[in-house]
């Protein structure tokens, strides 16, 4: 059964937190719950006004199956290059190893390239090396060293 992508609505929400910690590093960052903290509805309300940002759900055997962020970002580097950023990339718990992962990464490298944008980046947490092994088996290089300043 295919993947369905479209936009995260406000009623996907709770759901979409659940998936961000549902692992051992979103556990210890996200807030999931009922009532949801009101800076994730800030949050998505500021993508969802942002022409350049996309908060995509993905639905199989009407379910929610994972979650990701496209930022598309203009640059004078490289003649004017947008590049696409891949981020907060989930696949629900019961539904991990059926390749959903390489299907969403497909839909969304194929999102940015219909943008426009003449490359795709995003960084993951030293923390997790099958990931890591995961993006490089889809071409990515660990071409650069990120660094974050949490403020």
């Amino acid at each position: 059964m295919p993947l369905e992508f479209r936009p995260a609505t406000t009623s996907d929400l709770p759901a979409i937190v659940d998936l961000l910690a549902d692992d051992t590093l979103g556990q210890a960052r996200e807030k999931p719950g009922d009532p949801l903290d009101s800076r994730y509805l800030q949050a998505f309300e500021a993508i969802d006004r942002d022409p350049n940002q996309l908060l995509v759900v993905c639905e199989m055997r009407g379910q929610l199956a994972g979650c990701l962020q496209l930022s598309f970002i203009p640059g004078l580097s490289r003649i004017g290059l947008w590049r696409g950023q891949i981020e907060s990339v989930r696949i629900a718990a019961d539904m991990r190893n059926e390749g959903l992962g390489r299907t969403m990464f497909d839909w969304a490298i194929d999102a940015c390239r219909q943008r426009g944008c003449g490359l795709v980046q995003l960084t993951t947490d030293k923390a997790r090396p099958d990931a890591l092994r995961f993006y490089e088996s889809l071409g990515f290089s660990a071409s650069h060293e990120g660094l974050k300043l949490t403020l």
